[in-house]
């Protein structure tokens, strides 16, 4: 317990119980509660629904995959669709479906025959179609007004993966005009299946250019995190020349130079760890701010379940390092450059960690040049080779034939 008074904390919260009204009260008091651990992973999930009020909750919003706005006359126009990520199925972009073609500038008219407001805009109109075919009425920017276009259209739950898909291209675009094309770029959301795939979609290629920028911002954690260093820690010392294919490093997708990693207060748990192991074990530099700092780890979600259908989680897997002991619990891990972005920069689509992080492995190119393959001319003559001249002999002395000795 760490030194908590675990009976002392109870008796100190025990007298609100008789204020708790319903599900939401108990949940905040229990929020409290475990609070008094001052440690991390300690959650307490919702129980009851009667905070809601009786019938099914609300028609959960279709999405189109684009970013949407209104102009000053009440018209509702696509400002730009997402582009679909064809590696993830979560990732389809709506407005990009076969034969729906709808481009930045069109109109949004009307959801299934019904008029889009010009205040409310599409959104009521779109309650309850995720999953289901919908009408869109378009009006084409730059047609004659009475022109109009009727596609079919199915809505997602949510934008989460298209946008983060999207928000990751991105990123590697940046780093390749910032880099001259000599650095590769990968970012991991978690450390769990879904971060893993994400990771490997990208290794090989990525593993391919000069330098590395690894990215471990927004990392949900999880428990993948001594895999990923595995990877990150190979570097190549040797090459495989098959006839006719381009060199291939060995170890494979191995490291041809520097690594340069960056971190944000929003990469937890096991992304807290890897964060500190890429420092400790001296792989490169980490550019950004100090992670958030939660490291004693819990056993599946939801956890323990109490009578009423309360969940809660139970902090049992405390971390130690070598130079840091237990200090990145409640702490983090301080990044060796430290650079924020303020809100303006977040406002401008401006990207100082990266940007720096780009300058850091340029520099570190200077120092360390990446391993580039052997030139096959240098390689081995395996052609026969000469033999040496004959020796010049004494000429014989005649023998004499058998039976005249």
């Amino acid at each position: 317990m760490s030194g908590v008074d675990w009976d002392g904390v109870l008796d100190s919260y025990r007298p609100l119980l008789d204020r708790v009204r319903g599900a939401d009260d108990f949940t905040d008091l229990m929020w409290e509660v475990v609070a008094e651990l001052g440690t991390s992973h300690a959650y307490i999930g919702q129980a009851g629904q009667d905070f809601r009020g009786p019938g099914p909750g609300p028609a959960a919003v279709g999405m189109l995959g684009a970013d949407i706005s209104r102009d000053d006359s009440g018209r509702w126009l696509v400002d730009r669709v997402l582009p679909g990520e064809s590696s993830d199925p979560r990732a389809r972009s709506p407005l990009e479906a076969p034969g729906v073609v709808v481009r930045a500038g069109d109109e949004l008219v009307a959801v299934d025959g019904r008029p889009v407001d010009p205040v409310l805009g599409p959104a009521p109109l779109l309650a309850g179609t995720v999953g289901k075919p919908v009408e869109l009425t378009i009006a084409p920017q730059g047609a004659d007004p009475e022109v109009r276009r009727r596609v079919a259209v199915v809505p997602l739950r949510d934008e989460r993966r298209l946008r983060y898909q999207d928000w990751v291209t991105g990123r590697r675009r940046l780093v390749r005009e910032l880099g001259d094309g000599r650095l590769g770029y990968l970012h991991i959301p978690n450390m769990v299946g879904e971060g893993w795939a994400d990771f490997h979609r990208d290794l090989h290629t990525e593993m391919r250019f000069d330098a590395l920028v690894m990215d471990v911002r927004g990392n949900g954690g999880g428990h993948i995190s001594q895999l990923v260093v595995e990877k990150l820690a190979r570097r190549v010392i040797g090459w495989d020349h098959g006839r006719w294919l381009q060199p291939a490093s060995y170890p494979q997708d191995g490291r041809r130079g520097p690594v340069v990693m960056v971190a944000d207060e929003f990469a937890g748990s096991d992304g807290d760890i890897v964060t500190a192991a890429i420092k400790l074990l001296g792989l490169g530099p980490v550019v950004g701010t100090r992670t958030w700092g939660g490291v004693i780890g819990i056993e599946g979600i939801p956890g323990h379940e109490l009578v009423d259908g309360t969940h809660m989680t139970v902090p049992r897997y405390a971390f130690s390092f070598d130079e840091y002991g237990w200090g990145v619990e409640n702490y983090g891990v301080d990044p060796d450059v430290e650079v924020l972005i303020t809100p303006d920069d977040w406002a401008a689509g401006h990207d100082p960690q990266l940007e720096t992080a780009v300058r850091l492995a340029l520099e570190a190119l200077e120092k360390q040049p990446p391993k580039v393959p052997a030139d096959p001319a240098t390689g081995p003559s395996k052609a026969r080779p000469s033999l040496p001249p004959r020796e010049a002999r004494a000429p014989r002395e005649p023998r004499a034939p058998r039976g005249m000795a």
